[in-house]
């Protein structure tokens, strides 16, 4: 079996061929079991894959979103980048709909510039302060409550510091995180999110999550920015912020947040085409 991919960069920078969130796209996947899904995600050994699978419920495409250890109902730079490719093959135009576990996304193109409307999301639990600021190693005194899970197809810790260098300076513990697990929907793993306002429509961020028993940090994590614009919304706060993440890294990426008044919450960011090539199974 022979199966064409893309490889792309999402919430990059222009004139960075390096910045951003990597994807790997796998076309023509309809023929594809889970397991063989699941051990192309693990040879790319990316923070997720997509596979290209027919459409239901009337969308344009469908897909599946695969890290190296488990499927996700959702996440955020994957269905960007899929949109992209799914334009690129002439089976869509500016405005498309993803199927995909978690349900149908829209998502919409200016350019390569591409914007998701994530599903209406809810917060899912309260956690004390101390406990999550103690498993990425910050003090108490480092957050602000609110802290909660929240979810619009996946579920994440979203913690808000008191300032950016206690963004900067957090450090995750994955023994501590793993108590965390959000509602199962990260296949058992936990993803913190940190964020401060760094000025009027500004926001660093970073996404810090386990893998395996390691604590590790993704570049850019589009659907923690969605449950962020829940968490935004349910303070009673819309606008558009920018958002800056992966500088730690060495992936700066740059995704725009917007909470409408009505709590609907857009995610967008540019997508770079970076190659291609084929597999053989």
């Amino acid at each position: 079996m022979r199966l064409t991919y893309r490889l792309l960069n999402v919430f990059a920078q222009p004139g960075d061929p390096f910045s951003g969130n990597p994807l790997a796209v796998v076309q023509d996947a309809a023929d594809l079991s889970e397991d063989q899904m699941q051990g192309i995600a693990r040879q790319f050994n990316l923070s997720e894959t997509t596979f290209l699978v027919p459409p239901v419920d009337g969308a344009d495409a469908g897909v599946r979103i695969f890290t190296p250890h488990y499927e996700m109902a959702f996440a955020g730079h994957p269905t960007l980048g899929t949109a992209h490719v799914v334009r690129a093959l002439g089976l869509a135009g500016d405005a498309l709909a993803l199927s995909m576990p978690a349900g149908i996304i829209p998502v919409e193109a200016g350019g390569d510039t591409w914007t998701l409307t994530a599903n209406p999301g809810s917060v899912q639990a309260d956690y004390q302060v101390d406990e999550i600021a103690g498993c990425v190693g910050l003090a108490a005194g480092d957050l602000v409550g609110p802290v909660q899970q929240v979810s619009t197809g996946s579920a994440q810790v979203i913690a808000r510091a008191t300032d950016v260098e206690a963004v900067r300076r957090a450090v995750g513990d994955a023994a501590a995180m793993r108590r965390f697990a959000g509602m199962g929907t990260r296949g058992g793993e936990t993803l913190v999110y940190l964020w401060c306002e760094t000025g009027e429509g500004q926001i660093e961020a970073r996404a810090l999550f386990t893998q395996g028993t390691a604590a590790i940090e993704d570049p850019a994590t589009g659907s923690a920015c969605s449950n962020l614009g829940t968490w935004l919304a349910a303070q009673g706060r819309s606008g558009h912020w920018t958002v800056s993440q992966g500088e730690q890294v060495g992936r700066p990426s740059t995704l725009v947040l917007t909470v409408g008044e009505d709590g609907t919450v857009q995610v967008g960011g540019l997508v770079r085409d970076l190659g291609e090539g084929v597999l053989d199974l």
